[in-house]
Formats: structure tokens, C-alpha cells, sequence
């Protein structure tokens, strides 16, 4: 089984953080090169037959500029926060028609001590939340099946952060995910720990949850009218 990440992957990481300036990313690049974006270049590489088998329609790409692997280079714009790099490495798993219109996403993240794989929908515009919170309501045994079925949530975790302080109005107040209708960002997530990460069996794992993931995924595409 092949590895991707080591220990100098967090170790470099953890200099990012804390000499966050472009001189020191600059006389660093190679370590970044050597153990941060070769080895993410090769695992997405590496699930392009995962994710093929689990959507036609989702891609790996391991390009360098424009695939599946963001920017480590911060938007500083328009942030109070000025550091021009990120603390971490992640890369997302688009949606064939993703960069077009609005589209659920596989995320994986490699930080240290907050390594994670997510998909779903992150920060998308208000009408895509109410399109969303439509089709659950029109399809509750569906979404219960995705989104809460034992086994899915005894794994994932659904991201509680930015919720509504209220419900929406104009949908019933019985309906029994009531809860998942003050949501903006729908979407689900898992801790991978730092030894996994580093380990031999990443591959496999993020298979394992990818495969996991792709009906909650197949569940927002068909909110949204899109191919899965």
C-alpha cells in the first residue's frame, strides 16, 4: 500500500504557520513542493478510479492550476486577516458542470491536528439553501435515508455551524427534520486522525468514505437537478 503524506508533510505546515510571510515560503517552497502538493498531485491521481466508480459525473484532478488542488496562496482582498498563506492543504472533488452553476463537492483536508474529509454544500447563495430546504420538505423519506440513517451518522457529522437562529417561514411545523431546515451549509464530515493520514491506508479510507458520502451527494445534485 502506498503512502502519500508523512510527517514532514505536518511538520512543514506547522513552519507555515508560524512564519506566515512570503520570504520564508519563498526560501521553503521546495519542502512544500516535495511533501505537501507532489504527494496530494498523486493521491488524486489515485482516486481518479474511485471517484469514477462512485460518479461518472465528479472528477480528481491532479493538475496543478485549475484541477482539484486549491491555492495554498490566501484571498487576502478583502480579509482582515493579511497572512498571504493558508495553514492548510485541501482539495475538492468537482462536479463535472461545478465551476458553471452551483454544485455539491467532496472536500479532503490535510492540516495538523485537522485532517478531515466532507462533501455537500458550503456557503452557497440563499436561493440554492431555499432549493434545498424545498426538496427536503417534498422528500423527507429521502433525505432520511442520506442524511440519517444510522450507519451514515454514526461516521459523518453534519456540519452545525451558521445555522438559522429560526426556521424559515411557510414550512409545517411538524415536519420531523425541522432542525435541518435552519441549515446554510448542508453538509457532512468526518475526522481523519493524523496517523491515518500519514499512513499506508489513506487510500482506502478516503474510498471507503467517498463511497459513504455519494448518496448524501446524489440527494443535494437531485435537489439542484443535477446528474449523479
Amino acid at each position: 500500500m502506498s503512502t502519500y503524506f508523512t510527517d514532514k508533510s505536518f511538520k512543514y505546515m506547522k513552519a507555515l504557520a508560524r512564519h506566515n510571510e512570503r520570504a520564508w515560503f519563498n526560501d521553503h517552497k521546495a519542502d512544500y513542493e516535495e511533501h505537501v502538493r507532489a504527494p496530494f498531485q498523486r493521491l488524486l491521481t489515485d482516486l481518479q478510479p474511485i471517484v469514477a466508480e462512485i460518479s461518472e459525473h465528479y472528477r480528481s484532478d491532479p493538475k496543478p492550476v485549475g484541477g482539484s488542488l486549491f491555492r495554498i496562496h490566501r484571498d487576502t482582498r478583502f480579509a482582515n486577516d493579511k497572512t498571504p498563506y493558508k495553514t492548510w492543504q485541501g482539495a475538492r472533488l468537482l462536479h463535472a458542470r461545478g465551476r458553471q452553476v452551483e454544485a455539491p463537492l467532496f472536500y479532503v483536508q490535510l492540516q495538523p491536528g485537522n485532517c478531515f474529509i466532507a462533501a455537500g454544500l458550503w456557503h452557497s447563495p440563499p436561493d440554492v439553501q431555499r432549493r434545498v430546504r424545498q426538496f427536503i420538505v417534498d422528500n423527507p423519506a429521502g433525505w432520511k435515508t442520506a442524511a440519517h440513517a444510522p450507519a451514515f451518522r454514526k461516521r459523518f457529522d453534519l456540519d452545525d455551524s451558521e445555522m438559522l437562529v429560526r426556521v424559515p417561514k411557510g414550512y409545517p411545523d411538524d415536519f420531523p427534520y425541522l432542525d435541518d431546515l435552519r441549515r446554510r451549509n448542508f453538509v457532512a464530515e468526518r475526522v481523519i486522525d493524523d496517523a491515518t493520514m500519514t499512513g499506508p491506508r489513506l487510500r482506502q479510507t478516503l474510498a471507503t468514505d467517498l463511497a459513504a458520502l455519494a448518496p448524501f451527494v446524489d440527494y443535494l445534485c437531485a435537489a439542484l437537478d443535477l446528474e449523479f
